[in-house]
């Protein structure tokens, strides 16, 4: 799988798991440099507390395009060190 913002590759990864509809990639996959830290945070009543990040591609900005649980509660537990993306951001087989 592929997410792509920008026409830039920002995650790649065949380990990816699906919740709720939203692919969540290893951390390890995802390009850092295009990651830049968000204030925001917001809450799953299962899942737990959500940070996020925004998206800086060739000066670009997508805010809060990213999240994850550093967190997230025991029935969550597979997420943990994983990244989902939105607001634009196309999740993609290849």
């Amino acid at each position: 799988m592929k997410a792509i913002w920008n026409n830039k590759i920002i995650a790649e990864s065949d380990d990816v798991i699906n919740v709720e509809g939203n692919i969540y990639f290893p951390a390890e996959s995802v390009n850092k440099e295009f990651l830049k830290d968000s204030d925001t945070n917001t809450v799953c009543h299962w899942k737990g507390t959500a940070s996020y990040f925004t998206l800086d591609v060739d000066g670009k900005t997508n805010v809060d395009a990213a999240w994850y649980y550093p967190e997230p509660r025991p029935l969550a537990d597979g997420i943990k060190g994983r990244i989902a993306f939105w607001k634009g951001v196309q999740v993609i087989k290849g």
